[in-house]
């Protein structure tokens, strides 16, 4: 091989190394994302187990009483302040109850979005 040949074949090596290296980024940051993505699902499922655990141990063994024989005997006004007290529980509980988050883990503190609803 003669010098220029060899010089040649060098800056091409150099420049396959370096989309190599871009590319080796690109898939860092992905994976950065994918790892975040899925400590902030594992975080949000272990909420919801305890939650599910929780209200299991509160229930008991019965079952859940359908739509029709909870509202038998309750006023309209009553089932409007149950639903609006599940809600406050669930955004104490670190979940967003905004139309906009709506059942997403609340990691950056409270939701203006939530707050303005529980206000309303």
């Amino acid at each position: 091989m003669e010098k220029r040949d060899i010089f040649a074949h060098l800056q091409q090596m150099e420049s396959q190394m370096g989309e190599a290296q871009s590319e080796l980024g690109v898939l860092k940051l992905e994976v950065k994302k994918l790892l975040e993505e899925n400590q902030r699902l594992s975080t949000e499922n272990e909420q919801l187990r305890k939650v599910l655990k929780r209200e299991t141990e509160e229930r008991g063994d019965a079952s859940v009483p359908n739509r029709a024989e909870q509202a038998e005997g309750e006023s309209k006004s009553d089932v409007v302040g149950e639903g609006h007290d599940n809600l406050a529980r669930l955004y104490h509980e670190g979940f967003h109850i905004c139309n906009v988050y709506y059942g997403h883990l609340r990691t950056e503190g409270d939701c203006l979005f939530c707050l303005s609803f529980l206000n309303k």
